[in-house]
Order: C-alpha cells, then sequence, then structure tokens
C-alpha cells in the first residue's frame, strides 16, 4: 500500500479557506426568540453557561453542526434561541468573530458594557511589568519605615 505524503485530503483545504473568507453579519432576530450572550463557562459536552442580554443566565447547548466545526471559549459572543417551554435553557445558534462584534457594537445591538476577548486574534497577550509584584512593596514598606524612624530619635 503506498504511503499517505500528503498533510489531509481536499476536506482540509477547503476548511482552511473557510476561515478568511468574510461572512454575512447576522442580527437577532426577536419574533423567533433569538438573544445576544456571553459565554461564562464551559461546562463540558455540547453544554456551556451563557450570560444573555436580557439580563439571565442560562444554561445553553452547542448544536451539533457548531459543535463539530466552531470552538467555543469563554468571554465569546453568541447568538442563542430561547425555548419556549424551557425559560432557563437556550441553544447556541452563532458564534461571533471580534470583528463581528465590533460591527454589533457601532450598530447598537450590544451594549457598551460588553468586553471582548481579542487574545485569539491580536496574538498579544497584555502583561504589566513591575506593577505591584512582592519585592516592590517590600522595597516601599521599607522605604516608609524608614523614613518614620530616625537613629537621632532613637
Amino acid at each position: 500500500m503506498p504511503k499517505n505524503k500528503g498533510k489531509g485530503g481536499k476536506n482540509r483545504s477547503r476548511a482552511k479557506s473557510d476561515r478568511n473568507e468574510k461572512r454575512e453579519l447576522h442580527f437577532k432576530n426577536t419574533d423567533d426568540g433569538q438573544e445576544y450572550a456571553q459565554v461564562l463557562k464551559i461546562l463540558g459536552g455540547p453544554w456551556l453557561e451563557a450570560y444573555c442580554f436580557d439580563g439571565q443566565k442560562r444554561l445553553c447547548h452547542i448544536c451539533g453542526k457548531m459543535g463539530r466545526k466552531v470552538r467555543l471559549a469563554v468571554s465569546d459572543i453568541v447568538l442563542i434561541s430561547l425555548r419556549g417551554f424551557q425559560d432557563n435553557k437556550a441553544d447556541v445558534i452563532d458564534k461571533y468573530m471580534p470583528d463581528e462584534v465590533r460591527a454589533l457594537k457601532t450598530a447598537g445591538e450590544l451594549p457598551d458594557s460588553v468586553k471582548l476577548n481579542e487574545t485569539e486574534e491580536g496574538g498579544e497577550d497584555n502583561f504589566e511589568f513591575g506593577s505591584g509584584g512582592e519585592e516592590e512593596e517590600e522595597e516601599k514598606s521599607s522605604e516608609e519605615s524608614g523614613k518614620e524612624d530616625d537613629i537621632d530619635d532613637i
């Protein structure tokens, strides 16, 4: 039998081309019971906990076609479909990319208090050096104690 020399079949190349492609922005449809939400916690399997922008926390189920292709992380913005028979549960329909979230914010669909996690797209981790380390706190406390206790006073 011949060895597989390639890096995958035609489905892999097809999946790669879909990532960079711009897609149409989907707004919520209130008639169908859709709402925007932010992922709070991944519970495992197809379940996650999300904070809906109508003010409720809901248990959400990731639909099958999304679960195999789209990876969800904490603080992602998703579109969910509310269930008519269970108010505390919903189904995840779509995940928004960071540029789509910005577009939704400018359109007024999302509240301004929404913070979006851009570490995946930007690739930069925001580190602040020299802010509140243990060594700095010890130096500050020793300087302050040195000012208060003069050698002449003893």
